[in-house]
């Protein structure tokens, strides 16, 4: 059986939270080649930045974590113009967590002065124990 790898999705509160009411996963302006990197039971994690994409008002928050279900990356139409690819999450009921009191603890973090910077792709993939981390502030039992 395969180990899952870990990933954090870089998205808006606002958008993150509309994938993660309807059970999904859309990242880097809906491309598909980044879903297609994960495979099932992977372990997603979403940072938030801002509260909006295209508002400056800060969030900085891990907002959402889920395991993806199934390895299906499909098309959706959202508008006449716009189809990203999305990919199904199984998301669990979490406490939104701020990152900054994380920043001195996580590994993928080498520089913690430009902390900004592994985010600046929307999705990276990280180890098993920064992922127990996050995952240990933003859900209440600890155990996946």
């Amino acid at each position: 059986m395969r180990k899952p790898r870990y990933w954090i999705a870089v998205i808006s509160k606002e958008h993150a939270m509309r994938g993660v009411s309807g059970g999904f996963i859309q990242v880097c302006h809906g491309k598909q080649i980044p879903l297609k990197r994960m495979s099932q039971d992977d372990w997603i994690l979403i940072y938030s930045p801002k509260i909006k994409m295209d508002c400056p008002d800060k969030c900085q928050a891990f907002t959402g974590i889920g395991q993806l279900k199934g390895d299906d990356v499909y098309a959706f139409q959202m508008t006449e113009d716009f189809v990203p690819f999305r990919r199904n999450v199984e998301f669990y009921d979490c406490t939104e967590t701020p990152i900054l009191p994380l920043i001195s603890q996580l590994d993928f973090i080498q520089n913690k002065q430009s902390w900004g910077y592994p985010f600046r792709f929307g999705i990276l993939e990280i180890q098993e124990n920064d992922f127990n981390l996050i995952f240990s502030k933003m859900l209440a039992n600890g155990a996946h």
